[in-house]
C-alpha cells in the first residue's frame, strides 16, 4: 500500500514508473492504472500464507529489460529473490540502485518456529541492501538499529497520511449498525494482516481487561491472515470483519472509537497513524510509529516495550474515562493535519535523483 502511494504520486510528478512484482489474479488490466504500469513476474504463493507471493529469481530477464529499456535507477522494495536479483541485475549494467527496509523477517523468525535461523535471515537482508547506494527505512530509530547491525548507507522515508480518507468525517452509523453497536457502545478495532508477529495473545488479554471494565465494549477486527480461523474459533464473542479496500478501511477506522496497537514486530505501523489521523484514542508501545507520533498523555497513551502489563493498564484507562477517550482522539488528529504524502514523497523523489544524478536535470525513468 505505502508503495502503491509512492508510485502513484511519482508517476503524477512526471517520471515513468514500472513495478516488477509476483504475478497475481488480482494485478489491474494494462493501462488501469495511469501513472505507473506494473509488470508481473513468476512467482508463486508463499506456505501458509495465500494474500502474499514470492517472486522467483529474474536476474536474466530483468538484465535483457533493463538492457533494452534502462532505467535511470532502480528502486529494490523487498529482500526476496526477485528484490536481490533485481540489484544484481541493476549492477551489472551500471545502473544506480536504492533500497527500502520495510519488514523485520529477521524478528518474524521466532513467531513461525525458526528462531535458531535469525542469524542466517538476518545476514541475507543486510548483504541484499549493502549492495545498494542507499538504505531508506521509515523511522530515525530504525535507521540507527540498522547500522547497529552493519547496514550501510540508511536514509529515512517517512510515511504520509491520506487525511481524507483518515478522517473522523468518515464516521459511519450503518457501518456500526452492521457491527451490531448500540447508542452508548464503544468499539475497539484492529486492523491488519492476521499473522502470528502480530502479538494478538497480548491483544486479546488487553481487551479482556477492557471489558472487565466497560462490559459493553466490542472489539472489531478488519482483516485475514494465516491465523484469522484460529482466532475467530477462540473469540467468538469478536466481530471479524473480513478483507477490505482500500477505499472503504477509511469508514472501518472512523466508525470505531479506541485502538490498542500490541505489535513489536513493526518497522513502522501504518495502523497506528491511520487510526490517530481517524481521530482514534489510541495505546501502544514506545518504539517506531508509536514513538515518532504519539505524546503520552496528551494524543494518545505510550508505554515501554515489552511490559504488557502497562499496555493493559492503558487500555483498562482507556475503557474506563471517556472524556480523555475524546481528548486523545482529538489531539491525535490535529497532529497529522500537515502529515502529508507530498512532503514525504518529494524528499524521497529528490533523494532518488541525487543517487541517479538528476537532481538538477528534467525527469527520468525510476
Amino acid at each position: 500500500m505505502t508503495f502503491g502511494v509512492i508510485a502513484g504520486e511519482l508517476g503524477r510528478r512526471g517520471h515513468e514508473i514500472k513495478v516488477y512484482r509476483p504475478n497475481r489474479d488480482d494485478l489491474p488490466e494494462p493501462g488501469s492504472e495511469p501513472h505507473y504500469t506494473q509488470v508481473p513476474m513468476p512467482g508463486m504463493n508463499i506456505p501458509g500464507y495465500p494474500l502474499l507471493r514470492l517472486g522467483w529469481p529474474a536476474r536474466g530477464k530483468l538484465t535483457r529489460h533493463w538492457r533494452d529499456d534502462r532505467p535511470d535507477l532502480v528502486h529494490v522494495v523487498t529482500e526476496g529473490p526477485l528484490g536481490a536479483t533485481g540489484v544484481s541485475a541493476a549492477r551489472e549494467l551500471g545502473i544506480p540502485v536504492t533500497s527500502s527496509f520495510h519488514t523485520n523477517f529477521h524478528a518474524y523468525t521466532k513467531n513461525y518456529g525458526f528462531a535458531l535461523m535469525n542469524r542466517l535471515v538476518l545476514g541475507w537482508l543486510r548483504r541484499v541492501h549493502n549492495r545498494t547506494r542507499r538504505t531508506f527505512a521509515p523511522t530515525d530509530e530504525l535507521c540507527a538499529e540498522l547500522t547497529e547491525m552493519g547496514f550501510n548507507d540508511t536514509s529515512l522515508l517517512s510515511r504520509g497520511i491520506d487525511i481524507a480518507c483518515f478522517s473522523p468525517s468518515r464516521r459511519s452509523d450503518e457501518l456500526r449498525a452492521e457491527w451490531g453497536v448500540q447508542p452508548g457502545e464503544r468499539v475497539v478495532l484492529h486492523v491488519g494482516r492476521m499473522a502470528p508477529e502480530k502479538n494478538y495473545e497480548l491483544l486479546f488479554k488487553v481487551y479482556a481487561a477492557m471489558r472487565e471494565v466497560d462490559p459493553l465494549l466490542k472489539f472489531v477486527l478488519a482483516g485475514d491472515g494465516p491465523v484469522k480461523d484460529q482466532l475467530m474459533g477462540e473469540h467468538p464473542e469478536c466481530i471479524f470483519a473480513g478483507f477490505y479496500s482500500r477505499e472503504e478501511i477509511g469508514r472501518y477506522y472512523a466508525s470505531a472509537d479506541l485502538y490498542i496497537h500490541a505489535s513489536l514486530t513493526e518497522t513502522f505501523g501504518n495502523v497506528l497513524t491511520e487510526a490517530m489521523a481517524s481521530g482514534l484514542a489510541v495505546a501502544g508501545f514506545d518504539y517506531a510509529a508509536g514513538r515518532q507520533f504519539i505524546r503520552d498523555g496528551e494524543n494518545g497513551l505510550l508505554v515501554p516495550c515489552d511490559d504488557d502489563e502497562a499496555l493493559i493498564e492503558a487500555g483498562r484507562r482507556l475503557a474506563g474515562n471517556r472524556d480523555l477517550c475524546l481528548q486523545l482522539g482529538q489531539a491525535a488528529r490535529d497532529g497529522f493535519e500537515n502529515q502529508s504524502w507530498e512532503k514525504v514523497i518529494t524528499k524521497f523523489e529528490n533523494d532518488l535523483l541525487r543517487e541517479a544524478g538528476k537532481l538538477n536535470e528534467s525527469c527520468g525513468a525510476f
